[in-house]
């Protein structure tokens, strides 16, 4: 006979099943499954940007040029790279001077008339305004 109180085996493994599906769906609804990513407009990005020492010319081509003043690299001397900005990924291939090709890539978080920033997946933040 069962007590009051007492559980009995069936209702235990139901009751046990209803405890780890609610675990489950607890934790899941903490996690982003999908992960939305922003789409920016590409033609914001032409234009000739700067941020502290670092120079990048973006063209509407889908070419551009960087440099670093503070390795007494002039505009002159600048690297060219070629771009693509899909979605919020933006990548870069520079081309070097002995031939062969770097491509980097980068998350997008922000693109505005007056700001670009975006980021790496090594840690490294951008934030560039608009000079001309």
């Amino acid at each position: 006979m069962n007590r009051l109180g007492h559980i009995g085996k069936e209702n235990r493994r139901k009751l046990t099943f209803g405890v780890i599906l609610c675990a489950t769906m607890l934790l899941m609804a903490g996690c982003d499954l999908f992960p939305r990513k922003e789409k920016f407009d590409k033609t914001l990005l032409p234009g000739y940007w700067v941020t502290g020492t670092i120079h990048e010319y973006y063209n509407e081509a889908g070419t551009g040029y960087t440099w670093d003043t503070a390795d007494d690299v002039t505009e002159e001397e600048a690297q060219p790279f070629t771009w693509t900005l899909e979605k919020a990924t933006l990548t870069q291939i520079h081309q070097m001077e002995m031939g062969g090709n770097i491509p980097k890539t980068y998350t997008v978080t922000k693109l505005n008339a007056t700001t670009l920033e975006y980021h790496d997946d090594y840690g490294k933040y951008y934030t560039f305004t608009r000079e001309k």
